[in-house]
């Protein structure tokens, strides 16, 4: 709901980094995997109820999200490969980060875990799902021109989800009630996608398919 607010504001200084990168020679890819090692520290460092460090780990991470498409942009090495890297690592470390919190209290944490990684995976299918059906149809991003996928709206967006991590690693203790929260937007915010991405298909005429015929 917020990126389309957030990700103008955050453009200007992450082409300035990605343009000093990309004269040192860094690659886009290079960028993506690296902050996804270092989102992944948060796993571990979450489960040592390590907090605050796990919160540095999860804003590098978020940095390096937002530099890697700013990087391949400059450079001009954009590509479906590193499109597909970047929102397929993205929900690695998502799924990383609550099972952390599940690992530190499991007593207390498990349930609520299990319940945001539930609404994870409502939000992720529903959001690929439509972006493999308009990737057919040749549907453009008019919102978001720096995405590699088609982004259908939601109430939770990349924006919300740091912002949620960031509640957790500050009050550890809500984190039951925060994540409860937090998945319960996502499930509304699966419910828009998956109503609002079959109302925009049904819309539209089938794409052309040829069809096989034998030689």
């Amino acid at each position: 709901m917020l990126d389309r607010w957030t990700m103008p504001l955050t453009q200007r200084p992450l082409q300035a980094l990605a343009r000093r990168l990309w004269q040192l020679g860094v690659t886009p890819d290079a960028v993506t995997v690296f902050a996804f090692l270092v989102g992944m520290l948060s796993l571990p460092l979450l489960a040592m109820e390590l907090y605050g460090w796990a919160l540095l780990a999860i804003l590098l991470n978020r940095l390096g999200d937002g530099l890697d498409g700013a990087l391949a942009r400059c450079s001009g090495k954009s590509s479906d490969a590193g499109g597909f890297l970047d929102i397929g690592l993205d929900f690695v470390f998502y799924a990383a980060v609550v099972l952390g919190f599940a690992l530190a209290d499991s007593e207390r944490n498990a349930l609520p875990s299990a319940l945001l990684l539930f609404a994870f995976i409502g939000t992720g299918s529903s959001f690929l799902a439509f972006a493999i059906m308009a990737s057919r149809h040749g549907l453009q991003r008019p919102n978001f021109q720096s995405k590699a996928f088609y982004y259908l709206h939601g109430l939770t967006e990349g924006t919300e989800t740091v912002v949620a991590f960031v509640a957790f690693c500050l009050w550890p203790a809500q984190f039951p009630l925060l994540a409860s929260l937090f998945a319960a937007a996502c499930l509304v915010t699966t419910a828009t996608r998956l109503w609002g991405g079959y109302c925009t298909l049904k819309r539209l005429p089938a794409p052309n398919t040829e069809k096989l015929t034998p030689d």
